[in-house]
């Protein structure tokens, strides 16, 4: 079979799954006969599953859980496909308005693919691509303009410090990072002991902002990292809630040291 031939059928089949999932969100949403949670939905309510779906798309990857990939991928796709629908309902625009816009903006934003350009490296396209972006804005770029305040907080503080070292101010290396955390450190416990409500989370966010440098610097992604800490405590403290459990009891039935030495036990275990 001639290959486009087969590439043609498969597009086929792609754009009839499409159609049917555009099919099934709008019979949710159709005010006779639809859901009614669905019915109810805004794109603010909507939103929070939207973060919730991409999260869960990134665990599936960090575990290597593959054979559950395609599901959460559907998830978020059926986020997208959500809004687009609260939106064509609303007069503002369809999915395939969606579609197009992000075929446009990788046209626009590859011209060493769909162009003549020529790019060097990847992180050279990275630069390019935020020129690209600033241009679309219309305004002169800054160093940090554009990047979002929706971003979870550790993410954010590595796009700010990404693009600031790409104008130049930036630790040659971890050593400088891993010295400011103790610093920060230091200034924490001092605002904790002596420093107003505001001044002991003004230190903590220093801390953690420091904490995300060292982490830019050893090469470690910080929001991972946290997300796999939260997974060691999670396994963890259902590992003491078991061990407990088999005797009868729960955490709140035992002392501190015992609950430290059950937690000592689970470390050992992994």
């Amino acid at each position: 079979m001639p290959a486009t031939t087969a590439g043609n059928r498969a597009r086929k089949v792609i754009m009839a799954e499409i159609d049917k999932l555009l099919t099934i969100m709008a019979r949710l949403r159709d005010p006779e006969g639809g859901c009614p949670w669905d019915l109810e939905q805004t794109f603010e309510t909507i939103a929070p599953y939207t973060l919730e779906e991409a999260y869960e798309v990134a665990d599936a990857i960090e575990q290597g859980a593959y054979g559950e990939l395609a599901g959460e991928l559907g998830d978020l796709l059926f986020q997208v496909v959500f809004h687009a629908r609260m939106a064509e309902e609303a007069g503002l625009f369809a999915f395939s308005d969606v579609v197009e816009a992000i075929c446009e903006k990788m046209r626009r934003r590859h011209p060493h693919v769909f162009g003549d350009a020529r790019v060097e490296s990847a992180e050279h396209q990275t630069r390019a691509w935020e020129s690209h972006k600033a241009r679309e804005r219309g305004v002169q770029a800054g160093s940090l303009d554009g990047v979002t305040l929706a971003l979870p907080a550790l993410v954010r503080a590595e796009k700010l410090q990404r693009r600031a070292a790409r104008a130049g101010f930036d630790w040659p290396d971890q050593a400088g990072p891993l010295a400011k955390c103790r610093e920060e450190l230091d200034e924490l416990a001092q605002a904790l002991q002596h420093g107003s409500d505001d001044e002991r989370a003004d230190e903590l966010g220093d801390l953690l902002f420091s904490c995300v440098n060292l982490a830019r610097h050893a090469g470690i992604d910080a929001e991972g990292a946290l997300r796999r800490a939260n997974g060691r405590f999670e396994r963890r403290f259902r590992h003491i809630e078991d061990r407990l459990a088999e005797r009868g009891q729960t955490p709140s039935d035992v002392d501190l040291s015992a609950l430290d030495a059950l937690w000592e036990e689970a470390k050992q275990v992994e």
